[in-house]
């Protein structure tokens, strides 16, 4: 297995499929990989995918709870952010150094937090402190 394939995938509490789905395609950029019902209206559990990225979306009560935390490694915390606030994506915790990365949160409809970061170096990190 390669070290840059992903190998832990997270999974986050949806309450309103629609909106969730509308939220990670048109406004953070996800594609559906696929989509999992056990039967006409019954929850959805579904993955997503951006850059190599995965997650699991769950209707399912049992499976987690709402207000999850994640975090991405991404290359360009600047770009994906002007990306996101085009699209009106809610941006909470706007681009700031911490702890040698750039990063930023987008909270989702459920309250689930995407945080995004960009390594940079520690003496970056420290000037901009």
């Amino acid at each position: 297995m390669a070290d840059t394939e992903q190998r832990v995938i997270p999974a986050l509490r949806m309450t309103d499929y629609e909106r969730s789905k509308a939220f990670y395609v048109e406004r953070v950029g996800f594609t559906v990989e696929w989509e999992h019902r056990f039967g006409p209206n019954m929850p959805v559990f579904m993955s997503l995918k951006r850059d190599g990225m995965e997650i699991y979306l769950t209707e399912h009560r049992g499976d987690c709870q709402v207000g999850g935390l994640v975090h991405f490694v991404i290359d360009d915390v600047t770009a994906w952010h002007a990306e996101f606030v085009a699209k009106g994506a809610r941006v909470t915790d706007p681009p700031n150094n911490d702890l040698g990365f750039l990063n930023m949160t987008v909270t989702d409809p459920d309250g689930n937090q995407l945080r995004f970061m960009e390594r940079v170096s520690k003496d970056a990190a420290h000037r901009e402190s």
